[in-house]
């Protein structure tokens, strides 16, 4: 297992660190961190709403099955994402290792 995500059940939990105003929205995984780039500017929440429809996309899940666990305001941020049905090409290998 990775610093960065762990198996709870059937939920994944991912530990991040979020880089907004990004050119494009990318997934980044780093050996002891995950990095995510979304375009959303961390103005009212929006950069934590896209993040949270970014994650769902990628995860084959209804935005409503990703949830900000904790880092509201940072850009340190704990996600759940509940029962994915898709893992991302460039996370799958560490993700499907920790099952």
């Amino acid at each position: 297992m990775t610093a960065w995500h762990r198996w709870d059940g059937a939920d994944l939990i991912l530990t991040m660190r979020v880089q907004p105003r990004a050119s494009r929205d990318a997934l980044v995984p780093e050996p002891t961190r995950l990095k995510v780039r979304i375009t959303a500017p961390p103005v009212d929440g929006a950069a934590n709403a896209h993040l949270l429809r970014y994650l769902a996309g990628r995860f084959g899940v209804a935005p409503s099955r990703t949830e900000l666990v904790r880092g509201t305001t940072g850009r340190e941020k704990t996600v759940r994402i509940q029962a994915p049905t898709e893992l991302p090409t460039e996370l799958a290998e560490q993700l499907s290792h920790s099952r």
